[in-house]
């Protein structure tokens, strides 16, 4: 897959250059590096402020879990002499079934949490290459590229249209958060 896009980049620039050496208007192509979007843009610090609250308050819940697990184990530990064996045993089994647990919740939350960070950075996406597409049109480029994704391994400074695109996002998320400010207090 990445060879295929490395092929059809090479194969745009060829083509660029082809028409700009037939007395074409020089091509523009813009450079945006979505990880500095999610880093810097209003909605990208909401996206992030978000993740790492459900983080924490994952982490709160399986170290309260993990604390109640070794409780009891301390517990059995100092009450074993004095317990019977089929006593001593059930108890190491509800041990082994709580840990058993403690593990099937830490898998689904780290799924859960996944899954969530994966559907916040999606939804930036989806907004950006809506303001990428209008960008483009507007203002005549040629070609629009993502950083890593394309491959980009070079690209002067000067093609790189992430702040401009950063700003009218930031623009964008302000007007949407305005208007579901109204919406919410009617």
């Amino acid at each position: 897959m990445r060879t295929c896009k490395v092929a059809f980049v090479t194969t745009v620039i060829c083509f660029c250059l082809l028409a700009s050496s037939y007395g074409a208007d020089v091509a523009k192509i813009g450079i945006v590096d979505f990880q500095r979007i999610l880093k810097t843009s209003s909605a990208g610090k909401k996206a992030t402020a978000e993740i790492n609250k459900r983080g924490k308050k994952i982490e709160a819940d399986l170290k309260k879990r993990g604390e109640e697990i070794e409780a009891t184990k301390n517990k059995l530990e100092r009450e074993a002499l004095v317990m019977s064996r089929e006593m001593r045993e059930e108890k190491e089994r509800e041990i082994r079934i709580n840990i058993n647990d403690f593990k099937s919740l830490q898998k689904r939350y780290v799924a859960e949490f996944k899954e969530r960070e994966k559907r916040l950075v999606a939804r930036i996406q989806e907004e950006i290459l809506d303001i990428i597409a209008e960008m483009g049109k507007k203002e005549g480029f040629l070609l629009i590229l993502e950083k890593r994704e394309a491959g980009v391994m070079y690209s002067p400074n000067a093609i790189d249209i992430t702040d401009r695109l950063i700003q009218k996002y930031n623009a964008s998320f302000a007007r949407k958060a305005e208007k579901d400010k109204k919406t919410q207090k009617k």
